[in-house]
């Protein structure tokens, strides 16, 4: 009873220190001091429980490894936070491809990097489901031609009289304009695209001639916002 009773009047006495207002203790700062003292109280009782009864040195060892684990975790795991977090948005953005987390208040929905490096984003193209990848380096957007058959356009009918520069090299495409593209509740109509020859691409663009409608759109920490 003795040990509790000295350590309790130590934290009363650290914490009389704080109110005080009397600047540094060993070193460290008064909020410093003040973040440390719950972290006491909860040892003093854990003390308490240890020498309130008869246990061996064994015991007391592996508990004070348990709480130093513990501890190291949620140090560890706060400090490095930002990156969890990160890597979690990534696994949900594969997990999920295309979904948006919208701000109707704000105007703006955003999208995740996925482990490919590319931003897949699920839009709507004349009412039809297409998955897309955001693409500056694309003039205009670009559907593949069965994400074209997809969106009710019949490739068959198109004259591919265009030079567009794909990944597989320079191929061809027809000009079109889409009745509506909605992405991540954001609209727009009549907008200027390509539809790609068949198997010249894999996966439909989000080029510039959505992108240039919009207010701003921007990449920061493998997060793609769109501002509408």
């Amino acid at each position: 009873m003795a040990f509790i009773g000295f350590a309790l009047l130590i934290a009363g006495g650290l914490t009389l220190v704080i109110i005080s207002d009397a600047g540094q203790l060993v070193g460290l700062e008064q909020e410093q001091i003040g973040q440390i003292i719950p972290l006491l109280l909860i040892l003093i009782l854990v003390a308490s429980g240890t020498f309130g009864r008869r246990v061996n040195f064994s015991s007391i060892f592996g508990g004070a490894v348990l709480w130093v684990g513990m501890f190291a975790v949620v140090i560890g795991g706060y400090s490095y936070r930002f990156e969890i977090i990160g890597l979690a948005n990534r696994i949900l953005g594969e997990l999920t491809p295309g979904v948006a987390v919208i701000d109707e208040n704000a105007g703006t929905a955003v999208f995740q990097k996925g482990f490919g490096n590319t931003f897949r984003m699920g839009a709507r193209i004349n009412g039809a489901k297409i998955i897309m990848i955001f693409d500056t380096g694309a003039s205009a957007v670009v559907l593949t031609s069965s994400d074209a058959i997809t969106a009710g356009i019949d490739p068959s009918t198109l004259r591919y009289d265009v030079r567009v520069q794909t990944a597989n090299g320079v191929g061809r495409a027809a000009s079109v304009r889409l009745d509506k593209i909605e992405i991540g509740g954001i609209v727009r109509e009549d907008i200027r695209a390509f539809i790609a020859e068949p198997d010249a691409l894999q996966t439909s663009l989000l080029g510039m001639s959505f992108l240039q409608t919009l207010q701003a759109y921007t990449v920061r920490n493998d997060t793609l916002e769109l501002h509408g």
